[in-house]
Parts: structure tokens; sequence; C-alpha cells
């Protein structure tokens, strides 16, 4: 097989979904590093940040350079965008153990589905027709659908960073203020639970199916 030139694998690096991808590395790391004092500025570039990862797959399929290399990027922004946040907030809430251990759903979950994916031979993670479960099927088969549930959790942490009150830590207590502002904000809040709650009980289903698919590799290869 050739090996691709240097000038080919610069052109990878290139790619407009990729520079995409840079951008919002930068934009996380900005925000991260203003996150304690100027928490709207914030949430601005964190979700910003989180808008461009539906341009990136957008820009991908657009101009047909979708890449092996582009799609980690994207996963792993994803990933530690998030269980940096989901950090943030461990320390504003309490119990600050609830969103370590969403944390550790979200990176476990995703990491099984990757690595049982790679050992199936496919090209991609979202490759879930050979699934048995319907909820799993629906969620990356219908764009929408999953679209929803990606928002509903960063929308839902973002609106606890914001209300995030030294004064008040419990979880629960802020909560129920937001709902009861009975503002804009509190009917977005709500939504996003649905989707939030929705969010994490497929995140159990990918973790245990994507195990079952590693054992079940494992269990051929030793026959």
């Amino acid at each position: 097989m050739a090996q691709p030139s240097k000038k080919e694998g610069l052109s990878v690096y290139l790619y407009i979904p990729n520079i995409i991808g840079y951008i919002r590395v930068i934009m996380n790391f900005g925000g991260f590093a203003l996150c304690y004092t100027n928490k709207p500025l914030f949430a601005f570039l964190y979700f910003f940040s989180f808008v461009c990862d539906g341009l990136d797959g957008y820009f991908a399929r657009k101009f047909n350079q979708v890449s092996t290399f582009g799609a980690v990027l994207d996963m792993v922004t994803d990933r530690v965008s998030t269980a940096c946040l989901l950090a943030l907030l461990s320390q504003f809430y309490r119990p600050g153990m609830m969103f370590l251990a969403l944390l550790a759903l979200d990176i476990t979950s995703h990491w099984l589905q990757m690595y049982s994916s790679f050992l199936s031979g496919k090209t991609s993670h979202k490759d879930v027709r050979d699934n048995s479960n319907w909820l799993l099927k629906a969620y990356y088969g219908y764009r929408p659908f999953m679209a929803f549930c990606c928002v509903a959790c960063e929308v839902l942490y973002i609106i606890l960073f914001l209300y995030a009150d030294e004064k008040s830590p419990k979880l629960l207590d802020v909560s129920r203020n937001i709902i009861m502002e009975a503002s804009l904000v509190s009917l977005v809040f709500v939504l996003t639970l649905f989707g939030f709650a929705v969010k994490q009980v497929i995140n159990v289903i990918q973790m245990k199916s994507a195990a079952d698919s590693c054992v079940l590799y494992d269990t051929k290869r030793s026959n």
C-alpha cells in the first residue's frame, strides 16, 4: 500500500471542518479561562463552540471532507468540554458527586461505543444498524432527535452554571427557584430536563450494548 505524502497528510489537517474543530478548541480554552470572572462570556463561548459542532459535520459532508482525524477531534472536543463543565458544576453544587457520576457515564459510554465500533470494523461509532435497541437506533438514526438530546444537556448545564450561587449550593433548591421564576428560562429549563433524562438513558443503553459487543468479540476470538 502506498504511503500518503506529507502534502496529502497536511491537507487533511487543513480540511474546513477540522479548522472549525481547532476554533472550537480555542474557544473552549478561552471560555474556561474566564469562567470564574465572566460567566456570561463563558456561556456564550461554550454554547457557540457547541453550535460549531453541528457546522463541522455539515461542511464535512458538503465538501466531501469527512476524515477519521476530524471525527476523533470532534468527539474528543465534545467529551473534554462537557467533562470540564461537569467538573465545574461539581464544585458549585451539592451533591457534587452527581455531576462527577454524569461525567464518568458520558466518557465510559462513548469510549466503549468507539472501541466496540472499531472491533466490529465499522467506520463510525454512530453506525448502530445491527443494534436491537430501538431508542439507540432512533438516537443515531434521526438527527433532530439526537440534536434535541445533546442541545438539552448542554443548555441545562449552562443554565445551572449561570445560576450557581455560593449562598445556596443545593442543586434541588436552585432548580426549584429556576422553575418558580415562571420565565422563559424556566420553560427552557423544564424542556432541557426531559432531553437530559433521555440522553442519560441512552448513555446507559449505549454503554451496556457496547460492553456486550466487546464481550462477544472476546468470546469469538477464544473459540
